[in-house]
């Protein structure tokens, strides 16, 4: 599908040369990739001055809108990233990005508390996807809310449906007093998250069988004790197949006691109907532990959702264990087995999000960014890269998430 990708005059870069863009426009979709606060030269600014950090990134993601012809009031999801050692709130955090949010904006949201960003005094990271009909017209969306859940600041809201488009804000494991549902417990929280996401779906006449990708963001290590109680309490929500999937563990979350936050996309037609997909799952690629539901990848329509690609055996376990860069290669070389068996490849992707082992700094980011960069000719899309210091698997170094568009035949 035809594409239009922007780079606004004077944006910051990255201190290496890479493909990616920072914004992809594709027929009724707009994807901003992660946004920080840097320079051209790829220097911090503001280290460590989260208020201020916050305002330029929105700043730039604005820009970003702007470049391809879109504003705040079209975004439909924010995906924040944000260092946070267990000493700030995270409702504190969301009302400094919703301040910098214009009158009539109105977005779905994700926070996601990470113990740093990929270089030194950098604390914030947002990237995001917004929705405009291809010929310009803002495209009709409703909202829906849950009353008995945390309530989010405005002017984020539980969850949207854009023409065929539904976000879900990530769910927390809290009611709308403030307490924390099953503290700790990490299967019964998933079972309170995975409720609110169908009850949430229910208001715009849909359900699990709509969902084409789920993400989990839990607290833990790496190592299958942490993975799989959670993967197997939310599988049970869904039908096979099922959607794409990621699973990401994070140190901890904002509040000590929420053991996972989980979020959803789902496409239902216009017209109420169940749109039909097709799943993939090549012969040559890798499998968890336990059986999941989960495919590699389907296609809805135009929409491709890959669920998180690894560098793993058919067992669950890592293949090139602790080689960032041949993981690289190898999880990226499953992008484009997937991509190819849905009739599409590496030049109909739209968004990259990743998330790698590493420290804060520059060398695992450049272990592993040229590298993802390098499938793709340049106009590339846009990209987010986060340094975590573990994911789910024993030795596993990188995980990559793909969006990408292709005509329907």
């Amino acid at each position: 599908m035809e594409k239009r990708h922007t780079w606004p005059e004077g944006h910051w870069n990255w201190p290496i040369e890479v493909t990616h863009k920072h914004g992809v426009r594709c027929g009724e979709m707009v994807w901003v990739g992660g946004q920080v606060d840097l320079t051209p030269e790829g220097d911090v600014c503001n280290k460590n001055d989260i208020q201020a950090q916050t305002r330029n990134v929105m700043r730039n993601f604005g820009m970003v809108l702007e470049g391809l012809d879109c504003d705040f009031t079209d975004v439909v999801q924010l995906l924040c990233f944000y260092v946070n050692d267990g000493s700030d709130d995270e409702i504190e955090f969301l009302n400094m990005v919703g301040a910098c949010l214009p009158v009539g904006a109105k977005t779905t949201v994700n926070a996601v508390p990470v113990p740093y960003l990929a270089y030194e005094g950098m604390l914030v990271e947002i990237e995001g996807y917004a929705m405009r009909r291809a010929d310009g017209a803002k495209i009709e969306r409703s909202y829906a809310e849950n009353s008995q859940t945390l309530q989010l600041p405005v002017p984020f809201c539980q969850a949207i449906r854009s023409g065929r488009m539904i976000f879900t804000s990530a769910q927390y494991p809290i009611d709308a007093a403030g307490r924390v549902l099953n503290p700790n417990d990490i299967v019964e929280q998933t079972k309170v998250g995975m409720r609110q996401i169908g009850s949430l779906l229910d208001a715009f006449g849909a359900n699990y069988s709509d969902v084409v990708k789920n993400n989990r963001w839990y607290a833990g290590n790496s190592g299958v004790k942490d993975f799989e109680p959670a993967a197997l309490a939310c599988a049970r929500f869904y039908d096979e197949p099922g959607p794409a999937a990621t699973g990401i563990p994070i140190p901890r979350h904002a509040n000590p006691d929420v053991a996972i936050k989980l979020s959803c996309v789902a496409m239902l037609g216009e017209d109420g109907s169940h749109i039909p997909r097709h799943h993939v799952w090549p012969d040559s690629l890798w499998d968890w532990t336990v059986h999941l539901p989960y495919k590699h990848g389907l296609k809805c329509d135009e929409m491709i959702f890959l669920g998180g690609q690894v560098s793993l055996d058919k067992s669950g376990v890592a293949v090139y264990p602790r080689d960032l860069g041949r993981q690289t290669h190898q999880a990226m070389e499953h992008i484009g087995t997937i991509l190819r068996d849905l009739g599409a490849d590496y030049e109909d992707v739209c968004k990259v999000t990743t998330v790698y082992d590493g420290d804060c700094g520059a060398a695992a980011l450049n272990a592993n960014l040229p590298i993802r960069s390098s499938y793709f000719a340049d106009p590339g899309p846009a990209t987010t890269g986060i340094p975590l210091p573990a994911l789910a698997y024993d030795s596993m170094m990188i995980e990559i998430d793909i969006f990408a568009m292709k005509e329907s035949k």
